[in-house]
């Protein structure tokens, strides 16, 4: 897998630590992963302005069948999906230490199988998947069709600044057909 970043690259915030776990699934070396990462969260953490303290987040990178387990316990929806988020719990963060975000979970076959269908490469999908999972981390969320606008819209602009096209212009061309 190449990098992600493509030549529009935003090198990640310093001030964001970034733990890759590369649990299961036919996924690229640990290194590959990283360089990926590093480049859609310090997109999305350039791109929305954020300078709190020092943050850390977890990727975890793992097959469809962990992530149906993780899907089935946590949303009551027996089956795989692309990626999941967790976010930490609100805590008073211990003095200088990092303040835990949480952890984003990606499915190999679900992403590979998405980034087919869709005839994109995986590396963007898997950037674009990185993305919309620290968005969720950070508070975004597409419960309802306003939330989703404006979290979609926020994906959108970290995604142009990789150089990497809009995820949603198939499904917004589509409605428009309809």
């Amino acid at each position: 897998m190449a990098s992600a970043a493509g030549k529009n690259a935003v090198p990640a915030a310093a001030d964001l630590a970034c733990d890759v776990l590369v649990e299961a699934g036919d996924w690229p070396g640990e290194t590959a992963l990283r360089v990926i990462a590093d480049h859609a969260i310090g997109a999305a953490i350039a791109e929305l302005g954020i300078r709190d303290a020092e943050s850390e987040v977890s990727l975890v990178f793992t097959d469809d069948a962990h992530i149906r387990e993780l899907n089935a316990g946590w949303r009551g929806k027996d089956k795989p999906t692309n990626v999941l988020s967790f976010p930490a719990a609100r805590m008073k963060t211990p003095a200088g230490g990092p303040r835990l975000l949480g952890d984003v979970v990606l499915a190999f076959e679900t992403c590979q199988r998405e980034a087919a269908e869709e005839a994109k490469p995986i590396e963007n999908h898997v950037t674009h998947l990185v993305v919309h999972g620290v968005l969720h981390l950070l508070g975004y969320d597409h419960e309802d069709d306003d939330e989703a606008e404006t979290m979609e819209g926020r994906e959108r602009q970290i995604l142009a600044k990789l150089g990497i096209p809009d995820p949603y212009a198939e499904r917004g061309a589509a409605a428009k057909r309809a």
